[in-house]
């Protein structure tokens, strides 16, 4: 560890400035869809640093070249990170008891306030170029995040060597990810009165060997680079019927398919078609089509983060943006201050104590990258 990080101890000016950026950020709401004033504020916080070039904004997203020296051999990192926060009951952004309270203080602002600080305190003492993402829409449909459009219009970001998604993981490091499809099943017959069943066609009882089969349906595992990621569909919503005493003429259920990193979007969707089958008659559509993610545990930058002192390596079991980054071919893992439990939580929260720990890990990363560049490309 270096002299710069030996000296970092306990309430020293980087762990309050990590815990004020986190408050600050909670501060500023930003739930789906309302990402700008957030975007707006931690664009001209970051514009008053020495970058390697403009801020380049992209709607209520923006990529900042901290450091770009171009250099061969020299690696490039991009961090990354959402700005939006899904739409919870949470009281005003305080801290208590070692915690930050507020919207997204898990998801995923903790993760955020180490970018900022990170390019506020390492500077250009760094042997690698980095640039840092913040981006609008994750937490709503596939087609509707912002980071594809970002991806695809800027060609700078199209070039990084590995991708970091700071997204919740108690500063676990949780490689790859599953892939997912949302699935609408509908299932028609036709309406009688219910004294007389027979005069009509049943469409929720049309449904049943389709529910059967979804309950005798075991998780798949699928051993990867040492990690075990597991296939699974599920049931999550259901809808039928137009009054207590009629047969009704639909029924509408939602399936959940997520699928292990060696499964390719087209053979998922083609597994989903499968299980639902054709003797019902059932009418299917597949949306938010979200390919997975390989693991990418032999790259030699991930395994300098590993060495750096991560709490644990995982599996990630649930989809992240770094299926955005490996689609084009570039190396992404997940590594996050915030705790992955308390996403999405009424009043959410993150220990502080996290932040600092991930600072600490992603600084030591960082500063040791030099040593890895020869095996990047």
């Amino acid at each position: 560890m270096s002299k710069h990080l030996e000296t970092i101890s306990g309430r020293t000016p980087v762990a309050v400035a990590l815990d004020e950026t986190l408050l600050w950020l909670c501060s500023i709401a930003s739930p789906i869809g309302e990402e700008k004033a957030l975007c707006d504020a931690v664009a001209e916080r970051l514009s008053r640093l020495s970058l390697a070039a403009p801020i380049r904004r992209y709607g209520d997203s923006i990529v900042v070249p901290l450091l770009r020296r171009r250099e061969a051999g020299r690696p490039h990192i991009a961090l990354v990170g959402h700005l939006d926060t899904v739409r919870t009951e949470n009281g005003p952004a305080r801290i208590e008891e070692g915690r930050c309270f507020g919207a997204g203080a898990a998801d995923m602002k903790a993760g955020l306030a180490v970018m900022i600080v990170v390019a506020e305190t390492l500077g250009l003492v760094l042997d690698c170029d980095l640039t840092l993402v913040f981006y609008a829409r994750e937490e709503g449909p596939y087609a509707e995040n912002e980071l594809g459009p970002v991806l695809a219009a800027d060609e700078d970001l199209r070039g990084v060597d590995l991708a970091v998604c700071l997204e919740p993981s108690d500063n676990m490091l949780h490689l790859g990810c599953c892939g997912a499809i949302h699935a609408t099943v509908t299932f028609e017959g036709r309406t009688a009165h219910s004294a007389r069943p027979w005069e009509g066609e049943n469409a929720i009882t049309k449904a049943a060997g389709l529910l059967d089969r979804l309950a005798k349906l075991a998780p798949i595992a699928h051993p990867i680079d040492g990690l075990v990621y597991r296939t699974t569909t599920t049931v999550t919503l259901a809808n039928g019927g137009r009054g207590r005493n009629i047969v009704p003429d639909t029924f509408t259920l939602n399936l959940n398919h997520r699928f292990a990193p060696d499964t390719s979007l087209e053979q998922a969707q083609a597994d989903v078609r499968a299980l639902v089958g054709t003797e019902e008659g059932a009418r299917i559509e597949l949306t938010d089509l979200s390919p997975a993610a390989m693991p990418s545990a032999s790259h030699p930058l991930v395994k300098k983060l590993v060495d750096a002192g991560v709490r644990g390596v995982e599996p990630k079991q649930a989809w992240t943006d770094v299926a955005r980054f490996s689609s084009l071919g570039i190396a992404a893992v997940n590594f996050g201050p915030g705790e992955n439990k308390q996403a999405h939580q009424k009043n959410e929260s993150t220990d502080l104590s996290l932040l600092f720990q991930g600072y600490k890990i992603l600084s030591t990363w960082l500063r040791s990258i030099e040593t890895a560049a020869a095996g990047v490309r």
